[in-house]
């Protein structure tokens, strides 16, 4: 028998389909991580708290393989992972489809103004004019990172005739090199980030981007809040240097409530909940699970990989 830990929140998804050689320890509170971590061979850590999950993370000193439902794992201890040769699966394209449509969602909004509009249904004022009217169609949208999202972003967006550029190791068939997008800033419309959080990514956009993007152009991230130099941004979107920012995520989330950000006409935040716009996550997760089982017990690899040494 194998112990693994696993969370409570998922067990009637799991246990029915569970195989008799693991013997599952459900915990329902961070005390019952915490007890059962230093058992587990296999462990599902996943909690609301990154800080808490880390911790387990570090008591689960037997730990051969680490799944969760969370694509990027940047606040978990990767070197001590990588140190004790951890198998990782993470949640890699298991909200994949709800953020590419989170995307289209935050840029349509901005486009046609539709926050306006809902207040003014909360004034019961009846307008007059479209506060927005800007279209999609014939934009040109530059996106970083061309993973499971970037790609799903990208099919979409076409979709709505606009012209999506991504960014790739290497030049090809339309997209730009890593050392060429920069030059290329003040040419788009929108600048999509949906790359991972690595060392690579930390700051991409800072000031020097910022200040090279149209003044007009709408920043969206649904990455992670550190691959932007937030005051820099907040000083753009202050001085109206570039047309907007649509936020999924930010530094630090949860968001101060003392941060510009929250006030600003030309921001919107969206409290990192682009990925939990689903009623499917956890479903996909288990199945996704349980498939990994069979291959763990059969000694095949597993499915999607996490590397803690590249971030991704």
């Amino acid at each position: 028998m194998i112990v693994a830990a696993l969370p409570a929140i998922i067990r009637p998804l799991i246990e029915p389909q569970l195989p008799d050689w693991v013997e599952p320890r459900w915990f329902a509170s961070k005390e019952e991580a915490l007890e059962f971590a230093p058992q587990a061979e296999i462990g599902w850590f996943d909690m609301y708290d990154h800080g808490v999950m880390a911790e387990t993370v570090r008591a689960a000193t037997g730990l051969k393989w680490l799944n969760s439902v969370y694509a990027g794992l940047d606040f978990l201890p990767l070197d001590l992972l990588a140190e004790r040769k951890v198998t990782i699966t993470n949640g890699a394209g298991i909200g994949a489809l709800t953020i590419a449509e989170y995307v289209v969602m935050l840029m349509l909004t901005h486009a046609k103004g539709y926050r306006d509009v809902v207040r003014a249904q909360d004034r019961r004022e009846w307008l007059l004019d479209s506060p927005g009217k800007m279209e999609l169609a014939g934009s040109r949208a530059l996106l970083l990172g061309l993973g499971a999202i970037g790609s799903l972003i990208r099919t979409r967006l076409e979709a709505f005739d606009v012209e999506v550029v991504p960014v790739r190791r290497s030049a090809a068939d339309g997209a730009l090199g890593p050392d060429e997008w920069r030059g290329k800033l003040g040419e788009f419309d929108w600048v999509i980030l949906a790359v991972p959080a690595t060392p690579e990514t930390d700051g991409m956009i800072g000031a020097a981007e910022l200040a090279a993007m149209k003044d007009s152009a709408v920043l969206v991230n649904i990455a992670r809040g550190t691959v932007v130099d937030q005051p820099a941004l907040i000083a753009a979107l202050e001085e109206r240097r570039i047309g907007g920012a649509l936020l999924d995520v930010t530094t630090p989330e949860p968001l101060p409530p003392e941060s510009p950000l929250w006030t600003l006409p030309n921001a919107q935040v969206t409290m990192h909940l682009s990925g939990r716009a689903q009623d499917k996550m956890f479903a996909r997760s288990a199945e996704r699970f349980l498939a990994n089982c069979n291959r763990y017990r059969a000694g095949e690899p597993l499915a999607p990989i996490f590397d803690p040494v590249r971030g991704y």
